[in-house]
């Protein structure tokens, strides 16, 4: 599981001119990893604020340029020198357990992988897989208890997880051993948070070796999954991805195809948990709201499908503010493979480099009022978010833009529908969900509430 070096690029510098960046002073090897990891909207507001847009500090015990600031976000996706590989950024904090995702891969090599995968996420396709979501989701809603206090964040990543593997995989090779799916959920869980781990080796008692462990598991679970799949018809995405060929005939290898279903399966459950769990908060939060969103919900046909899902405009709009307020990846890890300039600051070859997006979605200057919940700042007569190119991006940007964003946002609108024909609920509204940023963010108190059924 060794990562695929990037290779470093010799030419002229475009930089001789650039200014040093300023740093970050902190602790030894620690610098500022605690700091983040405790609040990171009020981290980056801070180094904003003290150092500008572009600066150093020290990460888990290695040096990192932070760009921070809707002018530096694009400057970072637009890569104009190609510059910046997403690969060893990424690579550095969860490359051994994501390796070889599409995430993960650069240049040519990236540009072949995703020409061949986004067949996989054609319209029909999508439209496919949005019927195909429908049964299990109402399945995980109808299991969820009615009239006394639950954890909601946790029943929602084994709903989306177990999802994610009916619908990516098919019936056929769905987890139905005894807790196999809880097994392959905590192997994600192990893998993902070893991003933010302080050991980096794999050592007894580690989240490093929890991770090495899960990726383990995972691998075997797929590769047992895509045995035999090269000739099935099928239209899951296992099924699609053993099929897809290029324009010159090329496919992907087994080996490719766990890779890359590794990093799907992930992105696919536990961005929408996120999303789905700061939207159940917000909507309980704000009743009006919620009646807003269940009234569209009722509207849509029983059987829902892709193209009912594009005309929900409450749901949408309600759905683009949680992403605003909580995006479920809130920075971008990147490398320099040469020497770079951003905004008039230098930036040395072989550099870790970090885009912090997150502060884009609260910066007074794009939006009004920014930590307030208001959906309707996404409407069609406001378009706050249309105020900078880069004033929103939970999906990241440039070439590595989220494939499967729409699948993501078909996922998160089936849920809510079905969530909200069939149940209704209220949160305190001093209620601030206490996040934990060790890996994507989630409430580490699992967001307790209690659902009530709807008598329609």
């Amino acid at each position: 599981m060794t990562m695929t070096a990037v290779t470093r690029i010799t030419s002229p510098s475009v930089a001789n001119a650039g200014t040093p960046a300023p740093y970050q002073t902190g602790l030894p090897w620690i610098g500022q990893t605690l700091r983040y990891a405790h609040d990171p909207l009020r981290f980056m507001q801070r180094t904003l604020d003290r150092h500008g847009p572009v600066s150093e500090m020290t990460f888990l015990g290695k040096r990192w340029t932070t760009l921070i600031g809707p002018d530096a976000c694009e400057a970072a996706f637009r890569n104009a020198d190609k510059a910046l590989a997403s690969g060893p950024g990424w690579g550095e904090l969860v490359g051994p357990f994501f390796n070889r995702g599409l995430m993960l891969l650069d240049f040519a090599e990236h540009h072949q992988h995703r020409r061949i995968m986004q067949g996989a996420f054609t319209r029909d396709r999508l439209g496919g897989y949005t019927r195909a979501l429908q049964a299990p989701i109402r399945s995980a809603v109808d299991s969820w208890p009615v009239h006394r206090q639950f954890e909601a964040y946790p029943a929602i990543k084994t709903a989306t997880l177990d999802i994610a593997t009916q619908v990516f995989m098919g019936a056929a090779t769905h987890a139905n051993q005894p807790g196999e799916l809880d097994r392959l959920n905590r192997a994600f869980i192990d893998c993902v948070q070893a991003a933010t781990a302080l050991v980096r080796r794999d050592l007894p008692r580690t989240r490093w070796r929890r991770a090495v462990r899960g990726r383990r598991e995972l691998e075997i679970f797929l590769s047992r999954a895509v045995d035999g799949r090269r000739q099935a018809e099928g239209d899951d995405l296992l099924s699609v991805l053993c099929q897809l060929r290029d324009d010159d005939g090329r496919s992907f290898s087994d080996d490719a195809i766990v890779n890359h279903m590794i990093f799907l399966l992930m992105a696919a459950h536990d961005t929408s948990t996120s999303t789905a769990t700061t939207m159940i908060q917000l909507l309980g939060q704000h009743p009006e709201w919620q009646e807003r969103c269940r009234a569209e919900a009722m509207r849509l046909p029983e059987h829902i499908t892709l193209d009912d899902l594009d005309t929900t405009v409450d749901l949408d709009l309600a759905m683009r503010e949680a992403l605003r307020i909580v995006p479920p990846v809130p920075v971008v890890a990147r490398y320099t493979v040469k020497e770079t300039s951003i905004l008039g600051v230098r930036i040395p070859a072989d550099r870790l480099v970090v885009v912090m997006l997150h502060l884009n979605h609260h910066l007074p200057d794009l939006w009004t009022e920014p930590h307030r919940f208001d959906p309707e700042r996404f409407g069609k007569d406001r378009r706050e978010d249309a105020r900078h190119r880069h004033a929103w991006d939970p999906f990241g940007g440039g070439v590595h833009k989220c494939l499967g964003m729409f699948f993501a946002k078909a996922e998160v609108l089936s849920l809510m529908v079905q969530l909200l024909r069939a149940r209704r609920w209220s949160i305190d509204p001093a209620y601030k969900a206490p996040l934990s940023y060790v890996s994507l963010p989630f409430p580490k108190d699992g967001m307790p509430i209690v659902l009530e059924p709807v008598r329609r």
